[in-house]
């Protein structure tokens, strides 16, 4: 069995990284919460969101659910959770929920501190206390059935779906072979192709979920006045030469390989440790996506990007595929791995074994591209659609 190791925490779950979060609980934190981090040590990460201090009540909870996870995701080993004071999302509940993994957590709350300067101060301290704490811990070996890896795909071009995609999703049979959890979202993204996920599916109840979630996201769209089938695929993948919403879903399908779906989450919901594949409700918006299955407990993210992509996480290392040999050329110091050798003359499971090495070594402590630029964007999905959806008394 692949081993590497990591750290183990409380919960039974173990990290690959050993961050200290800092979590916002809304927009006017978040300069609070990035400043902290930028004061304290390099282990510290903040997580900046654009939700407001007041929500509605089904917009507040998946914030709540978000923040949480991202707090429970074993990468990090103790969090600071930041609020204005004034947040209808309230500090210590987020806290109470992390606490709940057994790791050290905090709170800071910016009108009691003084203001931002005291505040930031303040903060900075605290995270220095939870750095000190953090810092015991240490490494333990762990086989590769404790890996919970999701994957994801932004600037597709014509190379993501007969490169990069399908030999990522090669990475993923290995991975569910060896026991671990491989997942994949992006539900507008199964439109025109859920059909084949449907016949895939370990069981009906997974089938009636999945294609329930792809007919609800096609309905959101359409109180937006969009036509999800006749807007995809965008301008950018078009350029890329991709010609159908059929081709564009295909190619995104094919990065969770090819074993059964054992089940769909919610965004931000817990995944399972060595559940298999298992997709998450997303929207296609892929920081918004990346950031649900972070919380959800993904340790290391794979990106498969045609057209390119500087995206990262501040909790999840992500690698970067592609499957275009000119973005590889162009774009070298943003890229991990190179799966355009496929056009090449490579077979898919080469290429497929060497995403499988990359993520079994990123696991064990080697940075991605994006950890050191510190590429970091975090953004939580916003239900606004299905709440619009209530007011008009229509079927959300």
């Amino acid at each position: 069995m692949p081993e590497f190791t990591g750290y183990r925490r409380d919960d039974g779950r173990i990290g690959v990284r050993n961050r200290v979060a800092v979590l916002p609980t809304s927009v006017t934190a978040s300069p609070i919460a990035e400043a902290i981090a930028a004061e304290a040590d390099a282990s510290v990460r903040a997580t900046p969101h654009q939700m407001g201090t007041s929500q509605p009540e089904r917009a507040r909870e998946q914030t709540e659910r978000t923040l949480a996870g991202t707090g429970r995701n074993p990468n990090v080993g103790a969090a600071l959770v930041v609020e204005l004071g004034t947040d209808t999302i309230d500090a210590d509940d987020v806290a109470d929920r992390i606490a709940r993994s057994g790791k050290p957590v905090e709170t800071l709350s910016i009108r009691a501190a003084g203001g931002t300067r005291a505040a930031v101060d303040r903060g900075a301290e605290v995270a220095g206390d939870l750095v000190d704490e953090v810092e015991a811990a240490r490494r333990e070996t762990a086989d590769a059935s404790e890996l919970v890896f999701a994957v994801e795909c932004g600037g597709s071009d014509a190379t993501s779906g007969i490169a990069a995609n399908p030999a990522v999703g090669e990475a993923c049979d290995r991975l569910v072979e060896d026991g671990g959890t491989a997942c994949f979202s992006e539900t507008p993204e199964f439109i025109g192709a859920e059909h084949i996920l449907a016949e895939r599916c370990a069981d009906d109840e997974v089938r009636k979920r999945l294609l329930e979630r792809v007919d609800a996201r096609e309905d959101m769209a359409a109180l937006m006045g969009v036509d999800m089938r006749g807007a995809q695929p965008s301008p950018g993948n078009q350029e890329g030469g991709l010609t159908t919403i059929e081709e564009k879903s295909l190619g995104a399908i094919s990065k969770g390989g090819t074993t059964p779906v054992r089940g769909i989450v919610d965004y931000a919901d817990d995944l399972p440790v060595g559940g298999g594949l298992v997709l998450m409700d997303t929207p296609g918006y892929d920081v918004e996506s990346v950031t649900g299955k972070v919380a959800g407990g993904a340790q290391v993210v794979a990106f498969t990007t045609g057209r390119g992509s500087t995206t990262g996480n501040p909790i999840a290392p992500v690698i970067k595929v592609t499957g275009n040999p000119g973005t590889w050329d162009e774009m070298a110091s943003n890229m991990d791995v190179n799966a355009g050798t496929v056009i090449e003359g490579d077979s898919l499971s080469t290429v497929g074994d060497r995403i499988y090495d990359t993520l079994l070594s990123v696991a064990d402590g080697k940075r991605t591209a994006a950890e050191r630029r510190r590429l970091e964007e975090f953004a939580i999905n916003e239900i606004q659609p299905n709440e619009l959806a209530e007011l008009r008394g229509e079927a959300a």
